[in-house]
C-alpha cells in the first residue's frame, strides 16, 4: 500500500517541507498513481490517513526531563543535554515538531478533501459509515498535531509575554506546487479555535470507543436491528478500530489543549479559561466514573499486572490511548544501572527525590514530617522506591542491591564510569524489573508507550478546577480538585486520612503548590515537566542537583546548570522555515 502512494505523497510534501523550484516538484508521471486512483481503491485512500498516524510524535520516549530540574543524562552527546546547557538555537531544536506535524496535517488535508469520493464499500450504508468514521479520525488527528505545534512553537512577538501570541498558519486544504507558501502565522487564539472546531467535527463522526457488539439487540440507536446491521456495525466500529482516534481520545486532546491555553504563559492571548479547561477534562472523566475511575494500579501501568490484561487492542484501566504492545528489553538496556548490564542513562535529581512526600503525607521540609536527613529514604511514600532507584535500593530480576554512594566499590557508584549515575540516583519507573540483561540469560518482556493516560487528565482537571472553583469546588461534576489529589496521593502510599491535606491545604494557592508537586511525581520521565515549567512561568534555570554519599554522609551537589534565557519560555520556529516562508519568529529567537 505504501509503495503505491509514496511517490504521490512525496510530490506533495516536498512542496510543503522544502518549497523549492517547480522542476524539482515534477516527478515522472509513469512512476506515480494519480490522485483520482484513490477513489476506487480504499486501501490507497486509507494509506494517506495511515501516514498521518505514522507521524504521531509520541511513538518513542523523549525523556525531556533531562533538560529540566528533574533529571540529567550520562550521555555526553545527548541533544537535550546540549540544549539545556546553552546550545539551544532556532536551528538546533531537538524538540522541533514543525515539519513533522505540518507534514501530518498535509496528509490529513489531502484525505479530508477527497474522502467523500472514495468507494469505501460496495453498499451505500457501509460506505457512509466508513467515510464518516475515517473523516472523524482525520479531524481528531489534525487537532492533535495542531496541539503539538502550539505547545512546541507558539510564542509572543514581544518580550515579557507582550505583543501578540502567535500560533501556526492554519491551512485546511491540501497544498501543492502551485500553492502560496507565504501563509503567515495565525494567532494562538485562532489556532485554539481550530482545535476546538476539529474536535467537534471528530465527535460528530466517531464512536466514543471501538468494540464488537455481540447481538443485534445491543446495537446503538439508529444502527438497525438485523444480523446484517450487526455485521456492518462491527465491520466499521468493531475491534479492528481499537487504538485509532476515537471520540474518547478526541475529548482527551481537547482537555490537553485547553489546559495549555488556560495556563499563565498563554492566558493573556486566548479566551480559554480555567473553567473551560476544567469542564473539558471533567466531561471526559465523567465517562470514566468520576473520582471512582482512578485506576488503583495506574501509577505502575508498565508492570506485568496490567500487561497481562491487554489483548486485541484493549486498554487497561489507566490508558486512554497507547502504542502497540511488543516484546523488548531496549528500555532496560538503556536505563538499568551498570551492574544489571544497562547504560544508566536517566539520573533523577535530588530535587525530584525531595518532591516525594513522607508516608504521613507531609513534605520533607514540614515540621510534622519526621524527616531524618541522615536516613533520607526512610518512611517515604512508597512511590519513591517504585520510581527512583536510591542508594541501597533493589532492582532487576534478582532484586540486586544497588550502591550509588560515591565511596561505593561498584560501577553503579557516583561517577565511576561513563554509564554510572551523575546524581546518585537511577530511574526505575517505566522499567520492567523482570527483564534480565545478563548475556548468559537475556530475556524480553512486554512493553508499550502511553499516548494519553487517565492520570494526566485527572491532574488536568484538578489543576483547572482549583483555579476556577477553588480546592473544594466541583462545578457540575460532583468531585473537586481536593478529591482528585487526595485519591492520587492515597494511591502513592500516603497514610489515610491525609493529615497534611486536612490541616494545611486551605486555599487555592496551597492546592496549586500541591497539585504541581503531585503532577511532578506522577508524570515524571513522561515528557511533561519540560512543558509544565514553561506554561506555569516557572524558573527554568534551577540547576540539576544530586547527592554525594561518603561515609554515610549525604551532601547535596550541583550536577549540571540549566542555561535558559527568559525568551526560552517558548520554543522557536525553525530558522530555515522562517527564511523560506517569511514566518514571523517568536521573540528572542
Amino acid at each position: 500500500m505504501y509503495k503505491r502512494i509514496l511517490a504521490y505523497l512525496l510530490f506533495i510534501l516536498v512542496a510543503v517541507l522544502i518549497g523549492s523550484c517547480s522542476d524539482v516538484l515534477s516527478p515522472a508521471n509513469e512512476n506515480i498513481n494519480e490522485l483520482e486512483d484513490m477513489y476506487n481503491d480504499a486501501s490507497y485512500a486509507e494509506g494517506i490517513l495511515a501516514n498521518a498516524y505514522n507521524l504521531l510524535p509520541s511513538n518513542g520516549w523523549t525523556f525531556t526531563d533531562v533538560a529540566t530540574d528533574n533529571a540529567v543524562t550520562n550521555d555526553n552527546n545527548a541533544a537535550l543535554r546540549q540544549m539545556a546547557t546553552g546550545q539551544w538555537t532556532a536551528d538546533n531544536y531537538p524538540l522541533n515538531q514543525w515539519q513533522n506535524s505540518r507534514a501530518a496535517i498535509q496528509y490529513l488535508n489531502i484525505f479530508l478533501a477527497n474522502a467523500d469520493q472514495v468507494q469505501w464499500a460496495d453498499d451505500d450504508a457501509t460506505k457512509e459509515l466508513f467515510n464518516n468514521r475515517l473523516k472523524g479520525e482525520a479531524y481528531g488527528l489534525r487537532a492533535l498535531f495542531t496541539y503539538h505545534l502550539l505547545r512546541n512553537h507558539s510564542g509572543w512577538t514581544g518580550g515579557n509575554q507582550s505583543g501578540e501570541l502567535l500560533g501556526i498558519p492554519i491551512i485546511l486544504e491540501p497544498q501543492d506546487k502551485d500553492s502560496d507558501f507565504q501563509t503567515p502565522r495565525d494567532t494562538f487564539e485562532a489556532s485554539m479555535e481550530q482545535i476546538y472546531s476539529d474536535i467537534e467535527s471528530a465527535g460528530d463522526l466517531l464512536p466514543l470507543d471501538y468494540g464488537n457488539v455481540g447481538s443485534p439487540g445491543q446495537l446503538p440507536d439508529g444502527f438497525g436491528s438485523t444480523n446484517d446491521d450487526l455485521g456492518r456495525f462491527n465491520r466499521v466500529f468493531g475491534d479492528d478500530g481499537k487504538q485509532r482516534m476515537s471520540g474518547r481520545i478526541a475529548l482527551a486532546v481537547k482537555a490537553k489543549a485547553a489546559l495549555l491555553a488556560a495556563s499563565p504563559a498563554y492566558t493573556a492571548g486566548t479566551t480559554t479559561s480555567w473553567e473551560d479547561a476544567a469542564n473539558y477534562a471533567g466531561e471526559l472523566l465523567q465517562l470514566n466514573g468520576g473520582i471512582t475511575g482512578i485506576a488503583p494500579e495506574g501509577d505502575n501501568w508498565y508492570n506485568a499486572t496490567d500487561m497481562a490484561s491487554i489483548g486485541s487492542g484493549a486498554n487497561p484501566p489507566e490508558m486512554i490511548w497507547r502504542t502497540n504492545i511488543g516484546q523488548s528489553n531496549a528500555l532496560e538496556s538503556q536505563h538499568f544501572p551498570p551492574t544489571l548490564f544497562g547504560n544508566g542513562r536517566i539520573n533523577p535529581t535530588q530535587s525530584l527525590v525531595d518532591a516525594f512526600p513522607m508516608a504521613n503525607g507531609y513534605p520533607i521540609d514540614h515540621p510534622n514530617s519526621n524527616y531524618d536527613p541522615t536516613n533520607p529514604y526512610q518512611n517515604r511514600v512508597a512511590l519513591l522506591n517504585e520510581y527512583i532507584l536510591v542508594n541501597g535500593g533493589t532492582a532487576g530480576v534478582n532484586s540486586t542491591t544497588i550502591i550509588t554512594a560515591a565511596d561505593g566499590n561498584t560501577n553503579d557508584a557516583l561517577n565511576q564510569v561513563s554509564t554510572s549515575t551523575r546524581t546518585g540516583y537511577y530511574m526505575k519507573k517505566l522499567l520492567r524489573q523482570d527483564v534480565n540483561l545478563d548475556p548468559t540469560s537475556t530475556n524480553n518482556q512486554l512493553h508499550y508507550n502511553p499516548r494519553i493516560r487517565y492520570t494526566e487528565i485527572y491532574l488536568a482537571y484538578a489543576e483547572a478546577a482549583n483555579e476556577a472553583w477553588g480546592p473544594n469546588g466541583t462545578g457540575s461534576f460532583g468531585f473537586s480538585a481536593y478529591d482528585v489529589i487526595e485519591a492520587i496521593r492515597a494511591r502513592q502510599g500516603v497514610d489515610q486520612p491525609d493529615q497534611y491535606m486536612q490541616n494545611d491545604i486551605t486555599s487555592t494557592a496551597d492546592m496549586r503548590e500541591l497539585i504541581r508537586s503531585v503532577r511532578r511525581i506522577e508524570l515524571a520521565f513522561e515528557n511533561f515537566r519540560f512543558w509544565d515549567l514553561r506554561r506555569w512561568n516557572m524558573d527554568l534555570t534551577v540547576p540539576a542537583d544530586g547527592v554525594s554519599i561518603v561515609n554515610g554522609n549525604f551532601n547535596r551537589v550541583t550536577v549540571e546548570p540549566r542555561e535558559y534565557q527568559p525568551y526560552m519560555q517558548f520554543g522557536p520556529i525553525p530558522f530555515d522555515e522562517v527564511l523560506k516562508f517569511g514566518l514571523e519568529q517568536n521573540y528572542g529567537w
